[in-house]
């Protein structure tokens, strides 16, 4: 891609290598509901918690270029395990080659922004997938805002599999919610405040509840991630110029579409129009 990219105003993209990135988007529509948002799913190749570093790298940078090319000036990284593993380096190393006046951001940096406020204790637990878990994301942004928090974090490997097989709600859902709870305060019983890093696990909700003691805060995602953009967009009127605003969201997936509509009926409560595209 050449930096003299056109300037014309495009919608706001949101990538995932699934479908939590679903839940994040919902509530970003939900916040700033007038600007024309575009939806990417690298379905065909998720999970990315898996995956190593470089991999994750170059999927997602492979999509955020793809973003780029479809009219995208903003594109913010709908999943936990792309903004831990991929979104430094963009931000760094590519950016400045591809379009600097272009911005990809993370879901990570605005979740933990709001834990020094809500945490008494000053013991936070975090529940993600393996990979996310495993670069220590978390612990290392938190540390950097507050350092005198402790932080703890359990995998969850069975929540994601559960959410996309349709198990949010089965019987057999609670033994594995129960289990991973148990794991965290086990490790830290002083713990009032659980991030909830997966964009899966907001259709684990009632289930988490049923099993997080009373006077435990649990932090979602998609909330204070639609709060931060809307802060973003103010602060930076030149990235909000260039952001439609015609109320509309596109759907495109690497995965078959008929699998997509399928699944993202589970995230969102609209029925949703796809279109296939490829990354390379």
């Amino acid at each position: 891609m050449k930096q003299n990219l056109s300037s014309i105003p495009g919608p706001i993209g949101v990538f995932d290598s699934g479908y939590g990135g679903l839940t994040i988007l919902d509530e970003i529509r939900k916040r700033l509901p007038r600007y024309d948002y575009l939806y990417l799913g690298d379905n065909a190749r998720t999970p990315y918690g898996t995956r190593s570093f470089d991999v994750v790298y170059n999927f997602t940078r492979q999509a955020v270029v793809k973003l780029f090319e479809m009219g995208c000036h903003l594109v913010i990284l709908g999943c936990n395990t792309a903004s831990a593993k991929a979104l430094r380096t963009i931000q760094q190393n590519d950016l400045p080659f591809l379009d600097p006046a272009r911005r990809v951001l993370g879901i990570i940096r605005p979740t933990v922004e709001c834990v020094g406020g809500l945490t008494a204790s000053r013991h936070v637990g975090v529940m993600a997938t393996s990979g996310t878990i495993n670069s220590e994301s978390y612990p290392l942004e938190i540390h950097k805002l507050f350092p005198d928090i402790e932080v703890s974090g359990v995998a969850c490997p069975l929540w994601v599999p559960l959410v996309e097989n349709s198990e949010a709600t089965g019987d057999g859902t609670d033994y594995f919610v129960r289990k991973y709870i148990d794991q965290l305060l086990a490790k830290d019983d002083r713990i009032d405040t659980i991030i909830l890093g997966c964009t899966h696990y907001p259709l684990l909700l009632p289930k988490i509840r049923k099993y997080v003691p009373p006077g435990i805060r649990l932090v979602g995602q998609g909330e204070y991630v639609a709060d931060s953009l809307a802060d973003y967009l103010r602060r930076h009127p030149e990235m909000e110029a260039r952001c439609t605003r015609g109320a509309t969201c596109s759907f495109y997936t690497t995965e078959a579409k008929e699998k997509f509509i399928e699944s993202a009926s589970l995230f969102l409560n609209e029925p949703v129009d796809v279109r296939h595209i490829a990354l390379d």
